[in-house]
């Protein structure tokens, strides 16, 4: 049987040098399936806590049940049986096991929650927020604009140098996940924004800066480049004195550019490319998000959406 300090150490291994997981998932799956073996303790004993080999189907589905019970998220369970059954592989592969109890185990379904946006009117709204009257309130002022005219995700935002921009083109190279580059579209707004902002705020925080960064776009207070918590504090501030939802965050406006594109008539595939998803399924969440906004104005719009009936007033046929 491995001991604790034993299949701790050899699952962080197996997790990080054949799995290639980032360290910070593999310890995620280790604290998942520590917690497992604070179940089996909780249920044997704490001398059986590690016995990996009289775990059974019925174990298994008695932690997801156990799980449930303390209201796990769907999602958190589904991450921690994914962890059990990486478990029960690696100890396969050191034939501590026989079997994988985890493997037919089925993942709880998670509840796929329609993303938080801001309707047409919120955004005009939140995009007035900033002063422009001061370098910071152009350059959140461009901000807002890019998220909302292209769907980047902040830390893509915050990588822009300025020589990714083409003002002629009305285009921006971003570089995405998996180091993945892709050109993005400016609207006359959001390229009105960033041309003020890049020949005035922005060379005014320059002039502050004794150690500027000339190359990046959008700059602090100091001339250095902007982080992506930083982007989220703004954010979080114009939402606030807008008094739009407090679930609008940075990637809120990504889902917001993707909804505005499919009520505009935009194709699936065209949204995927913008916002640089490799699997067309990623964007489909927003074809949801607009059928339930289609049956939203159609229980409003049509006579016969109820059982009102349309203009009734009560009086008998003859």
């Amino acid at each position: 049987m491995l001991m604790h300090a034993g299949w701790l150490d050899g699952f962080l291994r197996y997790l990080t040098d054949v799995r290639q997981l980032s360290p910070a998932t593999a310890e995620a799956y280790a604290k998942d399936v520590t917690q497992f073996a604070d179940f089996l303790a909780s249920e044997w004993g704490e001398d059986r806590a590690y016995d990996w080999q009289a775990v059974s189907y019925r174990t298994v589905r008695q932690f997801l049940a156990d799980l449930a019970r303390q209201k796990y998220a769907s999602s958190s369970m589904a991450r921690k049986l994914a962890a059990v059954r990486s478990f029960f592989r690696y100890l396969l592969q050191e034939d501590a096991v026989q079997q994988n109890p985890a493997a037919i185990a089925p993942t709880p379904k998670r509840r796929r929650e329609l993303p938080a946006h801001l309707y047409h009117d919120e955004v005009q709204q939140l995009l007035r927020a900033p002063d422009e009257s001061t370098p910071l309130g152009q350059r959140d002022r461009a901000i807002l604009e890019v998220l909302y005219a292209t769907g980047v995700r902040v830390s893509e935002l915050v990588a822009m140098d300025l020589a990714d921009i083409d003002f002629a083109a009305r285009q921006v190279r971003v570089v995405g996940k998996g180091n993945r580059e892709r050109i993005v579209l400016l609207g006359e707004p959001a390229t009105r924004a960033l041309r003020g902002y890049i020949s005035d705020g922005r060379e005014r925080l320059l002039r502050k800066s004794s150690e500027p960064d000339d190359d990046a776009v959008f700059l602090t207070k100091s001339g250095r480049r902007l982080s992506v918590r930083a982007v989220q504090q703004r954010v979080d501030r114009y939402v606030l004195q807008t008094a739009a939802s407090s679930r609008i965050t940075p990637h809120a406006l990504r889902h917001t550019f993707a909804t505005h594109m499919l009520d505009g008539g935009a194709d699936l595939r065209t949204i995927q490319a913008l916002l640089g998803h490799r699997s067309l399924n990623t964007v489909g969440v927003y074809t949801h998000l607009s059928t339930e906004r289609v049956k939203q104005a159609y229980q409003a719009a049509h006579p016969l959406a109820d059982d009102s009936g349309p203009g009734e007033t009560g009086a008998s046929e003859e």
